[in-house]
Formats: structure tokens, C-alpha cells, sequence
């Protein structure tokens, strides 16, 4: 993939890097364990399948009173999520499993859930894993004209309330991006002014193929079964709690006041990669067993955006590693206690920046 705007880090890595990396070796090689999905992967992945199966068929072909058929549209959406979590992010990585292909048939799963894994792999892996909140390069902190994220953005006067309004436009986040974001992208060929080759041949096929079972699963069958208005906020409910969680979840490690914003100056940004990324990503709520399962490790993002080949479940063994290696070398490790401290740090961020004027 090709970037309309240069940039380029200062190193690769460095000693730090280096260092961190043969630390993460060793460990791996006393503990015996592979970095890629084990036996709690394998049946974290079947249960949030199984979940997101059983909560739509009890949804459409259950005999429902409205208030368990409401209660059904949001446990599908929180099991959707946990696909996207769990499976999807893991596979679209290569770090679920050593076969290609397995990973390849996993990945498949966020197509079947109405968005292409091959544009998210352009837009996440390469754009937002490389340039991570980089104005102007991380897709993923350029929200459009209602949302200001980074420093470097333009300020409107409706900024001023993002704070409040952010969480409903969370809500319709994946609705946008199943019928205009990836056909924006598709058709143009760029991904927020990036320039991308675009799929041909079995990469269009499957990502038309994972359209239609989305648009099938989602939206004809249950309107076969129930022809009837009705199933329209069930929809929306269904949807706006996937859009909420992801969206949520992703803004708590970048757009939080812990992390920094970086502007590139003459094509330079001042950091090597490994101090970039661990400057501008924000661990949270590492004791929590709970999320850490639900979250697919996606609360020790440090961790990820240092080895994004290694299997979330390895996350937690790896953290202290990873903490104590930047304390050898002085550098700031971030990390939120708990759910709630990283979304009040979310929020500030959103004030902060409905309220502080763009640099000249």
C-alpha cells in the first residue's frame, strides 16, 4: 500500500526495540509456549461464535415478548463485538494461528459481519499500526467533520459538546461503515486521502461474497420470518450496540489525554517506531480478568502495537516484560487502573479538544 504523504521515523526500533524483543524471546522459549493461539483461544473463539449464533437464533425464530426480543438485539450485538475482539482482529494480524490459511478463514469472519476484512487490513494494519495517531496518516483518529480528535484538526463550535454527542455517533459508527465507508473506499480507491490497489479477482470475490451473507443473515431472513416494521429498532438497537462498544474500546487507548499526538515535521516524525508507538498508546483496566477476556487483550494495547504476530491471550504474561524493559530505558509506560479512569481520560480528550484552539 502507498501513502499520499511521506513520513518517516527517526529509527526502526533501536537498542530498546532490540533488547524488548530478545526479553520477549527468552520468555516464550523458558515458558515452552507458542506466540500464536492456545487451547483458551481456541475455546474463547468457539464460545463467542456460539454466543452470537444462539443470541440470533433465539432473536429471529424465538417466540419473543418485545422486551426479551430488545434484551436478544443487545446481547447480539455484544457477541458481535466479542467476534470482532476475539477473532477477527487476531486473524486479520496473522497472530491466531502459524497457517496462513487459518488465519485467512477466521479473518473471513469480520466480512461476514459486513466489513471487509481486506480494506481493514489496508486501513488498520498498515495505516493506523504504522502512523498511529499521526495527523493526517491514522485513519483512525480522523473522524470526519463532527468529531475532533487530534490537536492538529480543525475546530468547529459544535466541538464544544462533542463530549456529550460522541456517544450516539459511536452508536451509528458501524452502520457507516457497512454501507459507506468500505463502498467509499472501494470506489475511490483511497482510504482517507490514502491512495491503495485496490482488490481484483478472489480478493473483490470474497469481499462481494461477505456482503451479500451479511446482507442475508442480517437483513433478509429476519425480514422473512417477521415482515414487519417492527424489526427496525430491533436493528438499530442490535447495531448501535456493536457501533458502541467497538468504537468505545477503540478510543480508549489513543484518544485518551494520556496519549500523545504527533504532527510530522519536514516529513520527520521525532520518535523510532517502538517509543512512537508505545508514546501514543494507553494501556487500561489490565486487572480485570473479565475484560481482558471479552476485550481480546485490546486493554493491553501497548502490547499489540509492539507485536502484533503474538496471540492476544499471551498479553498479560507479557506486560510486566514490557513494563520493566521501559523502566530500564527510560521510558514512560502508560497504563489506565481501571474501565472507568480510561473513559473519563476519553472524555477529557473530547473536551480538551472541542475547546482548544488548531496550532497556526
Amino acid at each position: 500500500m502507498t501513502t499520499s504523504t511521506k513520513a518517516h521515523f527517526a529509527g526502526p526500533g533501536g537498542e530498546f526495540h532490540a533488547d524488548l524483543k530478545s526479553r520477549i524471546d527468552a520468555w516464550f522459549e523458558r515458558s515452552g509456549r507458542s506466540p500464536k493461539a492456545n487451547g483458551a483461544m481456541l475455546a474463547k473463539t468457539v464460545a463467542v461464535l456460539a454466543w452470537a449464533a444462539a443470541s440470533w437464533t433465539a432473536l429471529v425464530f424465538g417466540n419473543l415478548t418485545w422486551w426479551q426480543a430488545a434484551l436478544l438485539a443487545i446481547s447480539l450485538g455484544l457477541a458481535l463485538a466479542g467476534i470482532g475482539f476475539n477473532v477477527m482482529h487476531d486473524a486479520n494480524h496473522g497472530s491466531w494461528s502459524k497457517r496462513a490459511g487459518v488465519n485467512a478463514v477466521l479473518a473471513f469472519t469480520s466480512d461476514v459481519l459486513g466489513a471487509s476484512g481486506w480494506l481493514w487490513r489496508q486501513k488498520h494494519n498498515v495505516l493506523h499500526h504504522t502512523y498511529t495517531n499521526v495527523t493526517g496518516m491514522d485513519p483512525d483518529v480522523a473522524a470526519g467533520p463532527f468529531l475532533r480528535l487530534a490537536p492538529e484538526q480543525p475546530v468547529h463550535a459544535w466541538h464544544r459538546w462533542q463530549f456529550l454527542y460522541a456517544w450516539p455517533l459511536y452508536g451509528v459508527f458501524m452502520i457507516k461503515w457497512w454501507f459507506a465507508d468500505d463502498l467509499r473506499e472501494l470506489l475511490t480507491g483511497r482510504i482517507e486521502g490514502h491512495p491503495f490497489i485496490r482488490p481484483r479477482g478472489r480478493d473483490l470475490a470474497l469481499l462481494v461474497l461477505g456482503k451479500l451473507l451479511f446482507l442475508v443473515w442480517a437483513v433478509v431472513i429476519p425480514l422473512l420470518v417477521h415482515p414487519t416494521w417492527a424489526l427496525v429498532p430491533l436493528w438499530l438497537l442490535a447495531a448501535g450496540t456493536l457501533g458502541l462498544v467497538l468504537a468505545t474500546v477503540f478510543q480508549l487507548a489513543h484518544c485518551v489525554v494520556d496519549a500523545d499526538f504527533v504532527a510530522p515535521r519536514g516529513g520527520m516524525i521525532p520518535n523510532d517506531w517502538a517509543a512512537h508507538q508505545i508514546s501514543t498508546t494507553v494501556d487500561f483496566a489490565r486487572g480485570s480478568r473479565l475484560l481482558t477476556w471479552y476485550l481480546g487483550g485490546l486493554n493491553y494495547q501497548v502490547e499489540h502495537h509492539l507485536f502484533t504476530k503474538i496471540c492476544h491471550v499471551h498479553y498479560p504474561a507479557l506486560a510486566p516484560i514490557v513494563e520493566e524493559a521501559c523502566r530500564d530505558y527510560g521510558i514512560r509506560y502508560r497504563s489506565q487502573p481501571t474501565l472507568r479512569r480510561a473513559l473519563a481520560g476519553n472524555v477529557r480528550w473530547l473536551r480538551v479538544m472541542g475547546r482548544m484552539p488548531a496550532p497556526a
